[in-house]
């Protein structure tokens, strides 16, 4: 008999709110209370002297927001921070999940030397794995340049963080370098998870290997893909180290801007606290509106 909703039901709801208490709790301290500082900040003229408090705060309300819209660059760094999360969230979803699908068919020993890789790339330091992946396309003694020279390629000198776009390219491969293991490991565990009996029921009516995949494991693996595109979402959206490091500090002019460290420069080099704030708001509200859109598709 399915029971509806009643009272048992009800308490279960209280319950489980009940255990989420301290969890909310701690995340208001640790979350709420700086966010509710940034909008605080975003609202005032707040540069070096304010800060140190040599002059007062002055309230400007929604002026460094006008002021942020207006900015013909601010938008320009909005869209190369879309596409080049783009780039890098397609990126990690497709190696990862493709190894994934290598590990779940491998031997024991292949499949612990590939999860040992993966892991030493996702445990690795940010700032480290930059300086190690401009060391390798270093113009001068990279290897890669080397490489290129001996396969025939006119590459020796050549500087990959002098272009926008081989800046750009460059960035996101470390960035997909590091963020693959996080969608590796989700997408094997999924992998491992589905029956053999479905398989072999899909194949006993006859489905191709590749009707399989989009038919039947797709649709069971969905939701972890999902979980791991907005994951990947969050993290590439506001990356700061591996551009601020790679391009040293935004590239040539600034052609290498995204929203984090386009918030830095505002902010610190150019004293600007309360404008910075205001980026770090946008980003804020940016990434609450693509978590809502994910609760509401998975709902």
């Amino acid at each position: 008999m399915r029971q509806g909703p009643g009272p048992t039901r009800r308490g279960d709801g209280r319950a489980a709110a009940l255990y989420l208490v301290p969890a909310a709790v701690i995340l208001a301290g640790l979350l709420g209370y700086p966010i509710y500082q940034l909008v605080v900040i975003s609202l005032y003229d707040y540069g070096q002297p304010q800060a140190s408090g040599a002059a007062p705060l002055v309230f400007l309300g929604a002026d460094n927001y006008v002021a942020l819209l207006g900015d013909p660059q601010f938008w320009d760094v909005l869209v190369a921070t879309v596409v080049f999360a783009a780039v890098c969230v397609v990126g990690s979803l497709l190696v990862g999940t493709a190894l994934a699908v290598l590990a779940s068919r491998a031997g024991s020993v292949p499949r612990m030397l590939l999860f040992l890789a993966a892991l030493g790339a996702w445990a690795t330091p940010t700032m480290a794995g930059s300086y190690v992946w401009l060391f390798l396309f270093d113009q001068d003694f990279g290897l890669v340049n080397e490489v290129l020279a001996g396969l025939g390629l006119d590459a020796r000198g050549h500087s990959w963080t002098f272009e926008r776009f081989s800046a750009f390219g460059l960035v996101a491969g470390e960035i997909v370098w590091c963020s693959f293991p996080f969608v590796m490991v989700t997408m094997y565990a999924g992998i491992r998870a589905i029956p053999v009996e479905v398989i072999e029921a899909a194949a006993l009516d006859g489905a191709s290997a590749r009707r399989t995949a989009t038919s039947v494991l797709l649709p069971i693996l969905r939701p972890l893909l999902a979980i791991a595109t907005i994951q990947s979402i969050i993290w590439d959206f506001k990356v700061f180290t591996q551009i601020y490091v790679m391009t040293n500090g935004g590239g040539v002019a600034g052609q290498n801007l995204v929203l984090n460290v386009f918030a830095y420069q505002k902010a610190f080099a150019g004293e600007q606290y309360g404008l910075g704030a205001a980026i770090g708001v946008v980003m804020t509200v940016l990434l609450l509106l693509v978590t809502g859109l994910y609760v509401r598709a998975r709902r």
